[in-house]
């Protein structure tokens, strides 16, 4: 059931929190509220939620650095919301953490679509499936490991730290090794959606993950580039 799954409004602006809480809390969730970073870090720690909305404008942190902080501790799927739609501030959300991004204003039925697919995604990745073989989850792809179940990637026995949409992403491209997907296909597999996704988040992610796992990211060694038709793991042994 979806009332056990905690959501965290982080929104300094209470009439816009509360109309999003009471919306999602009608919809089966149970939403908190939090006005500022300090009093969402102590909310966070307390109660484990399950999704978090961030709005980038707060009055004690940029909503920035509250997201690369909440990330460094755990890796709960995290949608920034801002007024300002430039692409920079959405480079910066994804570059630090942030699993999904909406501007100022918004439609409450997409901000809800948003949540239950990413927590789709989520209980995709640690679902446990009795049918199959307990390393099904577990890849070994030279001297990198990605552990779907434990979200856990090592490269030469040395953890390599992603959040949990990039590992996600890693993991379905490696899983489809040597097949070309386009970035709205990445999109639809990682995320749930192309109406509302935007195909720049695909290569924000992208980036990130090879300044994690490649030697060299400006040549790298196991995703590729495939010009005008989108990105492919490939490895040669």
């Amino acid at each position: 059931m979806n009332r056990h799954k905690k959501i965290l409004i982080i929104e300094d602006e209470q009439d816009i929190a509360r109309i999003i809480r009471d919306y999602i809390n009608k919809n089966g969730y149970e939403a908190i509220i939090a006005n500022n970073g300090r009093d969402a870090l102590h909310l966070i720690e307390l109660l484990n939620p399950e999704f978090i909305i961030l709005d980038i404008m707060l009055p004690d942190i940029d909503g920035i650095e509250l997201c690369r902080q909440i990330r460094e501790r755990n890796n709960t799927p995290i949608l920034i919301l801002s007024a300002r739609g430039s692409d920079t501030d959405k480079v910066l959300g994804l570059g630090f953490g942030a699993d999904d991004y909406m501007t100022k204003p918004f439609s409450l039925t997409e901000l809800l679509a948003r949540i239950k697919s990413n927590l789709r995604r989520v209980e995709s990745m640690i679902s446990i499936p009795t049918n199959l073989p307990d390393n099904e989850d577990i890849l070994h792809i030279g001297n990198i490991t990605i552990d779907k179940k434990g979200y856990k990637v090592t490269k030469e026995n040395k953890e390599v730290s992603l959040s949990a949409k990039e590992l996600e992403l890693l993991f379905f491209l490696s899983k489809h090794r040597n097949q070309v997907f386009s970035k709205s296909q990445l999109l639809d597999a990682v995320w749930g959606y192309t109406a509302y996704g935007d195909e720049s988040t695909i290569t924000v992610y992208i980036r990130r993950i090879r300044e994690k796992l490649e030697d060299d990211p400006s040549n790298p060694l196991y995703i590729k580039t495939v010009w005008g038709i989108g990105y492919k793991f490939s490895f040669d042994e």
